[in-house]
């Protein structure tokens, strides 16, 4: 086993760095592979976060990619082409974002406008209150239990900016991957 992946001793329980894998993380910067794990765990966390927030919000059978556009359309009240969408959450198949806007249309939750020639989606009154619901939930929920943990709000913004940071040598790694 090399030195990258042999258990760290925690205390004696020889408990090491937490991946999903250790092939991968056996390499240099193992703690890549830590990080991956952990937005792994936390994206299926999230998702299963925002399907069983929004059905509690009173808008079941909403798919998290349906949640995340619905607050896209809904973020400071201005109407959202696909383009700028898919630009937003860094979504590469427009096709899932576009079914997204045509499911939420059909539930009233927002509505289709036009901007010259590209089609717009505005957030409805019904949307927009959906939206408070899940936010008051939200803070009652979520919020207030993770500042009662006392995170510093300082480095919870460092990790975001870091995570967006090192997301970006992701989106440049799978354009290499894809030329070759």
């Amino acid at each position: 086993m090399s030195d990258a992946v042999k258990p760290k001793t925690a205390g004696g329980l020889g408990v090491g760095p937490v991946v999903s894998s250790s092939q991968l993380a056996s390499g240099e910067l193992p703690a890549l592979s830590e990080v991956e794990f952990a937005v792994t765990m936390m994206v299926n966390a999230y998702h299963r976060w925002m399907v069983r927030c929004m059905a509690a919000a009173g808008q079941e059978g909403l798919s998290p990619l349906e949640t995340l556009v619905l607050h896209s359309v809904n973020h400071r009240e201005r109407s959202k082409t696909l383009a700028d969408l898919c630009l937003v959450l860094n979504i590469e198949d427009t096709h899932t974002v576009s079914y997204a806007l045509k499911k939420l249309e059909k539930a009233g939750l927002i509505q289709a406008g036009k901007r010259g020639k590209e089609k717009t989606a505005e957030i409805t009154d019904a949307g927009r209150e959906l939206c408070e619901a899940y936010k008051q939930l939200r803070d009652a929920l979520l919020v207030k239990p993770v500042k009662e943990l006392g995170q510093d709000e300082g480095e919870l913004s460092r990790l975001a900016s870091v995570l967006r940071s090192v997301s970006g040598h992701y989106d440049q790694a799978a354009r290499s991957a894809a030329a070759m």
